[in-house]
């Protein structure tokens, strides 16, 4: 028994307890529709080293990242359920290519389908796993298999085009490093000390395949294997939303209508790539279907453990999550054993609001943001309301509307300079993620100095006076623009930044990012065409920022930076109007 203190009477609800051994059959090939095998680790109940001959509930969580023993597997089955975990199609003990998630919709039909029958499960099969685990769920949940009973995905996307892989028409470069890291870890390299030696030492210089982006067919050590390079430059040139993006295995966007009707819980983190993404599965199949939906949303990064620091910005203790099983635990229990545990009985939303906390101590570079837990059974919580921000040519943001006059300001953007990325919402990246005084460091690899980026000629600053009440923003965010450009096609960038007051270790006030985004111009009008720019011509152009929730308290700044690029967070736009991820010339 436990106690849910969260709650005002104290709800009593019951979860598993551990009272099973584990018995574990290793590399179980199971058969797909087209005849590849794919191999999975099972993990039964056991007594006295036996299985246990009953039947139970399965969870299923399927990996590109080696399904080999770890304790996540061994913990539920000593409550009660078999887990099966397997290598997805071309990594590790599995047969097949391997071409990253396009494809992994119908594997992953046909294994929670296969599963259903085995003579251990009970019909009931769930689903777990984080960000490439969890966008196999979404895959195969979008075709809908008959005995997918629960989910958690956690750091899923809902549209790789959209805001994972593409993003409002840009690149994520973490997409192409990450081309390179799995092809280190490859079954091919595995086997071949040559492969394995050429991409090893591709994957150390990472830094100068990414100078050297775009890459050409051939000419990178992923040319060893094939649809490893086959699949980065495809991710990189089909710049158009079009069948090739709207297969389940990038993301239930296209789907949400068909897709799978089981209670779902989504977990996403402020400074996660997908954080955008949770919310928009959440809202989007929380409206669509009957079953409940929820959401937990917390300070944090991705990959990291759920820990309260993301980079140097920290919430510690109060943004912390020690127990991701036992979060996990509850939510099985209760749909797929039927147990009281209690989550059906709280609101769907629970999410952690950044700031108020000490803030900056001399002498320390973390950034004490602090922050509380909050619930809410919508998103936004109802009591939001819209508020805009309008920016002024002197560098003001204000909530006061401009008065009408031909007011505007100008900036020259050099793709061959671009503005460094300082941390934010990164994965499969070697860059820090997260919260970060938005200033050059060496451990932001293409910072060339130590100024505030806000020192740039090519970022404009708009910015608050220091406020005198605490304004919480908690939601999407929106930005619009009017803009123009003397090309034919070029970025814009917009960065949410809250500015600590000055201290002794951060002389100009810490300006810790809090959310950001980027549009394509030539996408302006939508992704199903490319519309290049007519320079000098004026548009008005809109794009979403990631969602948060954050205290700007009194005294702090809100800051909004404009620029035309996020280095290498986004890849840099060329300015020529040339065919995207293969022009070399830069304007």
């Amino acid at each position: 028994m436990e106690k849910n203190k969260g709650s005002a009477n104290k709800l009593t609800y019951t979860c598993s307890a551990p009272c099973y051994g584990v018995f574990v059959d290793y590399n179980i090939m199971m058969p797909l529709r087209d005849g590849v095998r794919l191999a999975m680790d099972i993990y039964y109940p056991a007594i006295d080293g036996k299985k246990v001959q009953e039947t139970f509930s399965v969870i299923l969580v399927r990996t590109p990242y080696d399904k080999t023993n770890k304790s996540y597997y061994r913990y539920f089955a000593e409550r009660g359920y078999v887990v099966v975990v397997q290598d997805v199609r071309g990594r590790y003990a599995s047969e097949g290519v391997f071409y990253p998630f396009a494809n992994e919709g119908p594997d992953g039909y046909d294994t929670v389908e296969w599963i259903a029958v085995q003579s251990w499960c009970n019909g009931k099969v769930g689903t777990s796993g984080a960000s490439y685990c969890a966008a196999v769920q979404n895959a195969l949940a979008s075709l809908n298999p008959p005995h997918l009973a629960a989910m958690i995905p956690t750091y899923g996307p809902s549209s790789y085009f959209h805001s994972s892989m593409r993003h409002n028409g840009a690149f994520e470069m973490r997409f192409f490093v990450y081309a390179f890291s799995m092809a280190v870890s490859s079954r091919e390299a595995a086997s071949d000390p040559f492969i394995k030696s050429a991409l090893e030492e591709a994957y150390t210089n990472i830094w100068e395949w990414v100078k050297s982006y775009p890459i050409r067919k051939g000419e990178t050590p992923l040319s060893l294997l094939p649809s490893y390079e086959q699949w980065a430059i495809d991710i990189s040139t089909r710049c158009l939303y079009d069948e090739y993006w709207k297969r389940p295995g990038y993301g239930p966007r296209f789907h949400y209508e068909r897709h799978a009707d089981v209670p779902t819980l989504y977990i996403a983190g402020w400074y996660d790539t997908y954080t955008r993404s949770s919310f928009e599965n959440f809202i989007e199949l929380g409206k669509q279907k009957k079953k409940p939906v929820h959401i937990l949303a917390g300070p944090w990064t991705h990959g990291g453990d759920f820990k309260a620091t993301a980079g140097d910005m920290s919430s510690v203790p109060e943004g912390g999550l020690s127990d991701i099983m036992g979060v996990e635990l509850r939510w099985f229990d209760r749909w797929l054993k039927n147990l009281p545990t209690g989550v059906d009985k709280e609101k769907r939303v629970k999410y952690f609001l950044m700031g108020g906390g000490k803030g900056i101590e001399t002498g320390n570079r973390v950034i004490f943001h602090g922050g509380e837990w909050k619930t809410s059974d919508v998103w936004p919580p109802a009591e939001t309301q819209p508020m805009p921000f309008y920016l002024y040519p002197d560098g003001h943001l204000s909530l006061k509307p401009l008065l009408s006059g031909d007011f505007h300001t100008t900036y020259n953007f050099d793709p061959s300079d671009p503005v460094p990325t300082i941390g934010g919402n990164l994965s499969a990246i070697p860059l820090p993620a997260g919260g970060f005084d938005q200033k050059g460091d060496k451990i932001f690899i293409f910072a060339k100095n130590t100024l505030p980026l806000s020192s740039r000629s090519d970022i404009l600053c708009f910015m608050t006076e220091p406020l005198t009440k605490d304004i919480t923003v908690v939601g999407p965010i929106a930005m619009k623009l009017w803009v123009s450009t003397d090309g034919m096609d070029t970025d814009f960038t917009a960065k949410l930044i809250d500015v600590f007051p000055p201290s002794l270790n951060y002389p100009h006030g810490a300006a810790l990012n809090i959310s950001d985004s980027i549009l394509r111009l030539r996408f302006r009008n939508g992704f199903e065409k490319e519309e290049l720019a007519v320079p000098g011509e004026v548009y008005k152009i809109s794009f979403e920022l990631y969602p948060t929730a954050n205290r700007f308290v009194k005294g702090h700044r809100i800051r909004l930076d404009i620029s035309s690029s996020n280095y290498p967070r986004f890849d840099v736009n060329p300015n020529t109007g040339g065919p995207l991820g293969i022009e070399r010339r830069k304007r």
